[in-house]
């Protein structure tokens, strides 16, 4: 089952134990843009769905399987 990419980008972080603040560090995206990701109210440019896949090590496919098609 496909998770939502801002469930999947929270329970990745959570496995790994990385808080909001180490992965701002990490990614250089600001923790109120990660919150919003997170809270699925904003959705990542390409370049930051790269950040957070390599931050996370992961695939961006396991992040953008999440993320809705467009229409």
């Amino acid at each position: 089952m496909k998770k939502d990419f801002h469930t999947q980008i929270r329970l990745l972080r959570e496995e790994r134990n990385i808080s909001i603040e180490d992965l701002s560090l990490k990614t250089r995206i600001g923790t109120a843009r990660l919150e919003k990701y997170e809270a699925g109210t904003e959705v990542p440019s390409v370049q930051n769905i790269l950040k957070l896949s390599n931050a996370l090590e992961v695939p961006a496919s396991n992040l953008t399987d999440g993320l809705p098609e467009n229409s």
